[in-house]
């Protein structure tokens, strides 16, 4: 299970970089883990760890907040099939932020899924819909709606030098 948790956390940091005007964070895959709850119940049987209370999970600059994460991992190699934080889901890499409701990896199609009113968001520029969902190996995004609330995207344009540069 240790080696598939570095590489969700690394995956969860490029979910900031949904859509042109988000830029992802650098991976933090090679920094250790620090994982904080309230109980931490494991289950060699369902080959799940639950950490429940207050989570949050901290690698480099990258820290999520959840009430509840769930790890399964494989019975055969110990290694990560699926995360998922459930309840008041907060993500915070530098001026990146996100929040749902509830987020899912699954490791064996490396997707990440944010339902439950999503929003990502670096600096000012926000991107919501109904569900968010990252495709890790295409680097591909897709953001749906609802009938009742659609797709929300606001941006803000850079300032451009007049050397053409884009101002930061």
């Amino acid at each position: 299970m240790r080696n598939g948790l570095p590489l969700f956390l690394a995956v969860f940091t490029v979910a900031f970089g949904i859509g042109a005007a988000l830029a992802a964070p650098a991976p933090q895959g090679n920094k250790p883990i620090h994982i904080k709850a309230n109980e931490l119940v494991t289950d060699g049987v369902a080959n799940t760890a639950t950490f429940v209370g207050k989570v949050s999970t901290k690698q480099g600059d990258m820290t999520i907040f959840s009430d509840k994460l769930v790890v399964k991992y494989s019975s055969a190699d110990q290694e990560v099939e699926k995360v998922e934080a459930f309840g008041n889901v907060r993500f915070i890499a530098g001026n990146r932020r996100g929040e749902a409701n509830h987020a899912t990896y699954e490791t064996r199609t490396a997707k990440i899924v944010l339902e439950g009113n999503p929003v990502i968001s670096q600096g000012d520029d926000i991107i919501k819909g109904k569900v968010i969902t990252y495709f890790v190996d295409e680097k591909r995004s897709l953001v749906t709606s609802d009938p009742e609330k659609r797709v929300e995207v606001i941006l803000h344009p850079k300032e451009k030098a007049k050397s053409g540069a884009a101002k930061p």
